[in-house]
């Protein structure tokens, strides 16, 4: 039987810290930088409850979550955002799954992030270190703002037996396994097989790390919401469907 947990703020945003200013339940990791000049120095993130949803706008770059919204095994996360304005420049922002320890050093994570350019992207965050699952890539389904500035797009992921479906707007954009094992199998013969003089072994020993984490990356565990910095992005329907 499918089981339907909308995932829905129920305080507005509270004055004090930051940690302090999430609605109801829900905790924010704002992503830290040393550099004056780069935006994620600035504490001045929004995170509050707004209509049937959340609006969040940034400031720093911050992954948001609710320690109560877990999924496992086969299991549906999506939500609708709306780009209130154009970035500056193409900032990701979107969905977190498979999420562990998030506010600890060993925080591990996949996100499924669009951009106001028609791009998506998928990641896996696993402590300091973030790689690609699938790059940047460009896709029509994506829509674009409006001459309004405005863009509204559904993203959905959906695990089920050995697959992860990345959605947008109800087109699948990316499918990848979820293990990734034979895949990783098939990257490691064939790092196996390459002119050692040809690679860089600092390089090399980076790549294959990277590829055992993919393959080894779970999809078990929080679901949230990711935006990167300078944006203003609303959020609604927000739930997860597990079976």
């Amino acid at each position: 039987m499918l089981r339907r947990v909308l995932l829905t703020a129920s305080i507005a945003l509270l004055a004090g810290p930051l940690e302090a200013q999430a609605p109801d339940g829900w905790r924010v990791r704002v992503d830290r930088s040393q550099n004056a000049q780069d935006p994620d120095d600035t504490p001045n993130l929004k995170f509050v409850t707004m209509g049937k949803g959340f609006h969040v706008t940034s400031g720093p770059a911050g992954t948001f979550w609710n320690p109560a919204h877990t999924a496992t095994g086969d299991y549906t996360v999506k939500a609708t955002f709306t780009l209130m304005k154009p970035s500056g420049h193409a900032n990701y922002y979107g969905l977190v799954f498979g999420g562990s320890d998030i506010e600890g050093a060993s925080q591990n994570y996949l996100y499924f992030l669009i951009a106001q350019n028609g791009t998506y992207v998928v990641r896996h965050r696993a402590g300091g270190a973030v790689h690609d699952v699938q790059a940047r890539t460009q896709h029509d389904v994506i829509r674009q703002p409006d001459e309004k500035g405005r863009s509204t797009n559904a993203l959905e992921v959906r695990v089920s037996g050995d697959t992860i479906s990345y959605l947008v707007n109800g087109t699948a954009v990316h499918t990848a396994p979820k293990t990734g094992r034979d895949a990783l199998q098939t990257a490691l013969l064939a790092a196996q097989s390459v002119d050692r003089g040809t690679r860089d072994p600092a390089d090399e020993s980076r790549r294959l790390v990277n590829i055992i984490q993919q393959a080894t990356a779970r999809t078990d565990g929080m679901v949230g919401i990711r935006v990167n910095h300078l944006l203003d992005v609303h959020i609604e329907e927000f739930e997860v469907q597990t079976r």
